[in-house]
């Protein structure tokens, strides 16, 4: 399967929310440390996260390669009263800005292992100094449950030691992986398995 902007343009237009609007859990979790500052959220789809952070009050681009997901994102920005600015793009050519961003987000992004780890060492390159990078993904655990997640392709799964080593340089504040129960609209639903990393640049 070939998860690129059709795919995707497809799923986010066949029902009205994929992952529901409210935040995910890790995010909101995390976001209390981010420092003052822009956000980028990579993946972003339909916005709830950073529909979540810009309510925080941060200034927040959403980049995703999905225009139907992008509409969605700036629709939910508008009924909850704050401003988004989106970036239709591919993540294999999208240009992160060196020290740019107080936050970095990306959750549930799975990408081929060798671009996964390009657009994390750009990340981490992007963090203004104590800037944080906020990830959640499946682990490759997940097969095993099948709750959501790119299953039929375990390449596109990551673990802990795939993480540490993209993101060499930065402070690993949270570094986990558990099993835990999702509840984050229809496609991600029940006991899944994931890696969870808060990551802050030095400085």
């Amino acid at each position: 399967m070939t998860y690129d902007a059709s795919f995707w343009d497809r799923r986010y237009g066949a029902i009205d929310s994929c992952y529901g609007t409210e935040p995910n859990a890790f995010v909101a979790e995390c976001s209390a440390h981010l420092p003052p500052g822009p956000v980028l959220c990579l993946g972003e789809g339909e916005g709830r996260n950073a529909v979540f952070l810009a309510r925080r009050g941060h200034a927040v681009t959403a980049v995703d390669q999905s225009a139907v997901g992008l509409a969605k994102a700036r629709q939910l920005a508008a009924r909850q009263g704050v401003a988004l600015t989106t970036v239709t793009a591919d993540l294999g050519t999208f240009a992160i800005t060196l020290g740019a961003w107080a936050g970095i987000v990306a959750t549930f992004v799975h990408l081929p292992p060798t671009l996964r780890a390009r657009v994390h060492r750009a990340a981490a390159a992007g963090l203004r100094p104590g800037g944080g990078f906020i990830l959640e993904a499946y682990h490759p655990d997940q097969v095993r449950h099948r709750t959501g997640g790119p299953v039929d392709a375990p390449e596109l799964l990551m673990t802990l030691e795939d993480l540490s080593a993209d993101l060499a340089g930065l402070d690993l504040v949270v570094a986990q992986q558990q099993e835990t129960d999702l509840d984050e609209g229809p496609s991600h639903q029940g006991r899944s398995a994931v890696v969870q990393v808060f990551a802050r640049r030095p400085g």
